[in-house]
């Protein structure tokens, strides 16, 4: 498969950024579905499932896995890697842009040892980090309300869910991180009083970025290898490996077809991360596969760890996976997880409704955490290759309650 050209600009960044250094392995074992507790008759059900997805043109493939407490318990691939410019089958090992996934994987999990170390505390107000940073103000009274850091982990900040990246870059040139944190703190607009609503944005996620890289002096890319991906183990997990880790290209999936007629590879699709972030965001941009994201996924279900290697202490886990008690009840949201928001319907209708950690990416991305039952449902897909076209809401949610169901201890 070929390549996409890089600009000066992502060559410039390509001898800057430092994102993926080569990680120690580790992966969890394997056993069969019966040995973890789950009924393989109905687990095998998710194979049609999918298969039906692919048939129907949504997807063009995808992999799942699904884990039980420590152990991989279904890995499977279906159907194509890439069908532009050539066609190449899919296998477990693909890497996978995860889009808003890795507000979890990549900018939650960073956040939480910072909290936990004492860095940062989720009371604080933003402008304690970016002075610069705007409040709400009611229309009415011209009261103001400073926004938090949790108020930016749950989405409950008031502020937009985007920006016009045509319009920042435009002012600004691309990639331009720092003029980008200035307009968001400056210019976006704040929606609602904080914790009275949800708004979605991937703003607050590049706010919590800069909050991070300003108090740890690494940019994220560079933090949450060396203390998240790498603590794990993680083989095939990182940012930016089309300039970072030529020795991953091979396993990765593209993404949509560009003007010149050949897909992202290697390079975030989501347009502030890849164009005006250069690919270090908060929003986005962590490439990775189903098996890594199982041993990320069986650390949450263990408290924090897994085969000796721990990233969160227990507690930690548990206050990232409640609702806070100040938020409006509607909102849903846990920090940097979805919970039971109107947008966690695709876990289904059968996990934890309170425990279940769960979020999506725009790619074609899911991971659904039951910190009940330990079960783990990792499933992806690159529905926007070779066209933006794709879905996969109903797929989400029944694999989900396939999953959940074939539990019977």
């Amino acid at each position: 498969m070929k390549i996409r050209s890089f600009g000066v600009l992502a060559l410039i960044a390509a001898l800057t950024l430092h994102c993926c250094s080569a990680p120690t392995p580790g992966v969890l074992g394997h056993v069969s579905p019966r040995k973890a507790g789950m009924n393989p008759d109905k687990l095998v059900r998710v194979d049609s499932v999918i298969n039906k997805a692919i048939a129907d043109h949504l997807i063009p493939g995808a992999v799942i896995s699904v884990v039980r407490g420590d152990k991989i318990v279904y890995l499977k691939a279906y159907g194509n890697k890439s069908v532009v410019p050539d066609t190449v089958a899919m296998t477990t090992d693909v890497l996978f842009d995860m889009a808003s996934v890795s507000k979890c994987v990549g900018t939650t999990l960073s956040f939480m040892q910072l909290i936990e170390n004492g860095q940062v505390r989720l009371t604080d107000n933003v402008k304690m980090y970016i002075p610069d940073f705007a409040p709400w103000t009611d229309p009415e009274t011209g009261e103001t309300v400073d926004i938090t850091v949790q108020d930016l982990l749950t989405h409950s900040s008031g502020l937009s869910p985007y920006l016009t990246v045509n319009k920042v870059a435009s002012l600004y040139g691309e990639p331009c991180p720092d003029s980008t944190m200035h307009f968001i703190a400056t210019e976006v607009r704040r929606n609602f009083r904080p914790k009275t609503d949800y708004m979605y944005s991937c703003l607050n996620f590049v706010t919590l970025q800069n909050i991070l890289q300003g108090v740890t002096g690494e940019k994220l890319c560079d933090y949450a290898q060396h203390h998240v991906f790498d603590v794990l183990g993680l083989k095939h997990t990182c940012y930016n490996p089309a300039l970072t880790r030529p020795d991953l290209m091979p396993l990765v999936a593209p993404t949509e077809v560009q003007a010149d007629g050949l897909p992202l590879l290697g390079e975030v699709h989501d347009p502030l991360a890849r164009r005006l972030n250069g690919g270090n965001s908060g929003n986005a941009g962590v490439f990775s596969s189903a098996e890594d994201l199982s041993v990320i996924a069986a650390a949450l279900m263990n408290g924090g760890a897994v085969g000796g290697r721990r990233i969160l202490a227990p507690g930690t886990v548990e206050m990232m996976a409640r609702v806070p008690s100040d938020n409006d009840p509607q909102i849903g949201r846990a920090l940097g997880w979805d919970i039971w928001s109107d947008s966690s319907w695709f876990k289904g209708d059968i996990t934890d409704r309170t425990r279940t950690l769960n979020h999506t990416g725009y790619t074609g991305t899911s991971m659904v955490i039951d910190l009940t039952s330990k079960t783990a449902i990792i499933l992806l897909s690159h529905r926007v290759h070779p066209q933006d076209k794709g879905a996969l809401a109903r797929v989400r949610a029944t694999v989900s309650n396939i999953v959940a169901a074939s539990v019977e201890d």
